[in-house]
């Protein structure tokens, strides 16, 4: 019997070929490209925001430094990161969906960010820059719907600065079981209602909710980095869990 597990892996809850999975992200974010970043502020409560001023933190990028933003869609990190490295510096947004990267584009240069960005639409698992290129990297609320984490994760290593960090902001399991319970009665129930209600758009919503289940735990995934290459690995739990973010270097 041919063993076919190889061949597959998974949508949300579906098990699909992984040749087919790339296509069926995209269409999830051609569909809520245009609404993304009111369904942050709606599904997080604006808590988005916070977390994304933590990852900022624990970034150490400073003036000058080259910083890739994977998988950045409309471009919150981007933003930040552009204003710390200034002229001298350079970020690039990367993302894999072009309509997501062209609502990301048109937001920075509506407030006035152009010079110091680039953008790339990219693949996760082979990015499109030369070794030892960026000093960070950040991946935010992507890694889990990227095909072949293991891959993608070398792909980060190999375009990593010696010295350089890797982040990866994404939601994770929950501490608690009690809280379990409320975020699974509010991702399965609530969300894809607010999807229907603002997106016009129940089903992707629903994916979403489906895709953060499949998702490693926050040990795995440190794990996942280790064997990437990366190294003093640790990872902070953030709102009880439901969101994790995880550091790395590259030595």
């Amino acid at each position: 019997m041919t063993d076919t597990t190889q061949d597959t892996t998974h949508f949300g809850y579906r098990t699909v070929a992984k040749e087919e999975k790339a296509d069926l992200v995209a269409e999830v974010f051609h569909s809520v490209a245009a609404k993304y970043d009111i369904m942050n502020d709606m599904m997080s409560m604006g808590i988005h925001r916070v977390w994304k001023r933590f990852t900022i933190d624990c970034s150490g990028v400073r003036r000058g430094h080259r910083v890739l933003d994977l998988g950045g869609g409309t471009g919150d990190l981007t933003a930040k990161f552009s204003r710390i490295v200034g002229d001298d510096g350079q970020v690039v947004l990367a993302d894999i969906n072009n309509s997501m990267l062209k609502v990301g584009r048109s937001k920075l240069r509506d407030i006035g960010i152009v010079g110091n960005v680039g953008y790339v639409q990219a693949n996760a698992e082979e990015l499109p820059f030369p070794d030892d290129y960026f000093d960070c990297i950040t991946i935010s609320f992507c890694l889990r719907n990227v095909t072949d984490k293991n891959k993608a994760l070398r792909s980060m290593y190999r375009v990593l600065k010696p010295g350089g960090r890797l982040l990866v902001l994404e939601f994770s399991k929950p501490l608690l079981e009690p809280l379990s319970k409320v975020y699974d009665a509010y991702s399965f129930h609530l969300l894809p209602k607010m999807g229907e209600l603002i997106a016009n758009d129940a089903e992707s919503y629903r994916y979403l909710a489906e895709s953060i289940r499949m998702h490693p735990d926050q040990d795995t995934l440190e794990g996942m980095m280790k064997d990437a290459g990366f190294e003093q690995t640790n990872y902070y739990n953030l709102t009880g869990g439901i969101v994790a973010l995880h550091r790395g270097y590259k030595f």
